[in-house]
């Protein structure tokens, strides 16, 4: 059995833990509006370049569709992009997505398809490379930057335009975590490349006017679709972002909860050892003077 001391200390261990995770807890919490504020603000800004998008896609077909559009025909090189956090304390939230984006890379190299990565947020690089080292072409670390904006959302998605006009990718998906309350946080996936043009946009009302479109639907895509890219991924940065502060706020929470009954249990159990330390003594004293 522990001595008196080593419990004490112990004790004391804990309850420094404690203020630790107490006050991360704090700081997650006071992170976390600011955050959510950001994923929710950016939700019907790509909502609607998605509309736009749907509706112009409309206008144009075959050999006019621009590729980041329709594609390059083809399925068998793939680029996924992990998006997860640069810091760990957070229950499952990085795992998660890594988890999801792992299984989707096992299915497409068991179908012999040609698979690289972009691994965003260190947390990414780490557990995939311990797999899939030899995949990964790029990691970028959120950290570099004070807060999270269009200068971290635009080197990926220029390396993506990249990788694609290059002829490296046929098919983009971004795994990121969708956002939707504190204790809620849902895997993703996302096609970039083919752009996703959602069947039920919402149409543009256009009152029964019909409209020309100056520079036409093709040229204005051409514009727009890399611009969606740097969008979409701003959005899913954002969503992290807001998952991430959300998900080390229950972390620490029940970090510090279980600290708490940790000391309770710990002084329960060095209040019994002291109490029969007390006794023992007494005993010792009561017979000493007894023999006398």
């Amino acid at each position: 059995m522990a001595s008196l001391k080593e419990m004490r200390n112990r004790i004391g261990s804990v309850k420094a833990t404690q203020k630790i995770t107490k006050a991360m807890q704090m700081v997650a919490a006071a992170k976390l509006k600011r955050a959510q504020d950001q994923a929710t603000s950016a939700r019907p800004y790509a909502e609607k370049m998605a509309s736009v998008i749907a509706n112009l896609a409309q206008g144009v077909s075959g050999d006019d569709a621009p590729k980041l559009l329709a594609g390059t025909g083809a399925d068998q090189k793939h680029l996924i992009v992990v998006a997860t956090a640069d810091k760990g304390l957070a229950g499952g939230f990085s795992t998660n997505v890594v988890r999801a984006a792992r299984e989707r890379i096992k299915a497409l190299i068991a179908e012999g398809k040609d698979v690289r990565i972009i691994a965003v947020g260190r947390k990414s690089r780490d557990q995939l490379r311990r797999l899939f080292a030899d995949r990964i072409i790029q990691t970028f670390e959120l950290s570099e930057h004070k807060t999270v904006g269009l200068h971290s959302a635009q080197p990926i998605a220029e390396l993506i335009a990249d990788e694609f006009e290059s002829g490296r990718a046929d098919v983009v998906t971004l795994f990121y975590s969708r956002f939707r309350s504190v204790i809620s946080q849902v895997p993703t996936a996302k096609g970039l490349v083919p752009a996703e043009v959602a069947a039920d946009a919402e149409p543009v009302d256009l009152n029964g006017a019909v409209y020309e479109y100056e520079p036409s639907e093709e040229e204005i895509l051409e514009t727009l679709l890399p611009r969606n890219i740097t969008t979409q991924i701003l959005a899913a940065l954002y969503e992290n972002q807001a998952g991430f502060y959300g998900a080390q706020m229950s972390a620490m929470d029940s970090a510090t909860r279980n600290a708490g009954d940790l000391i309770n249990a710990l002084t329960l159990q060095y209040n019994r050892s002291r109490q029969a330390q007390i006794t023992k003594e007494l005993i010792e004293i009561i017979s000493g003077a007894e023999a006398l």
